[in-house]
């Protein structure tokens, strides 16, 4: 499997360190906002080879990784591939990795709240969004016991 390069025990692409021993896809599946379907898109793209171990990669392919990962607008991937399309304040098809995806998402949160919507209540309330059961489950705090009886 050696190419004349050697092997990397971490590579790092998009601020995610990844273990060297994964495959390809299954590596940059553990960046936040990638996942295994995205992965493949991006390595037949760019003409990675899938099989290959994250730690074979040559610099090179890590800096072309790294900018297909940061924009992958600009590899001309489906907008049907992206996990935020038609965002709410630009209107345009995105997709966010790391740390700009879990700021996104709370500030949809904090947008639902302050509208007043049902999820924004069902969100400040500390209850389920999505119509989950919540009879029986999702029960936070303290719990009430039952006494048994005294013999």
């Amino acid at each position: 499997m050696s190419e004349g390069t050697s092997f990397k025990y971490i590579v790092r692409i998009a601020g995610t360190d990844i273990d060297g021993k994964l495959k390809l896809p299954y590596g940059l599946a553990k960046i936040k906002g990638i996942g295994i379907t995205t992965a493949y898109a991006i390595l037949r793209t760019l003409g990675i080879d899938e099989k290959k171990l994250v730690g074979y990669l040559t610099e090179d392919e890590i800096k072309r990784l790294e900018e297909a990962v940061t924009d992958i607008r600009k590899v001309g991937l489906p907008s049907w591939l992206y996990n935020r399309r038609k965002d709410y304040e630009t209107g345009e098809d995105l997709h966010y990795i790391g740390a700009d995806l879990i700021f996104a998402a709370r500030r949809d949160i904090e947008r639902e709240i302050k509208i007043g919507s049902w999820r924004g209540i069902r969100h400040k309330l500390g209850l389920k969004v999505r119509g989950q059961r919540t009879r029986t489950t999702g029960r936070l705090g303290m719990t009430i016991g039952v006494k048994k009886k005294q013999r």
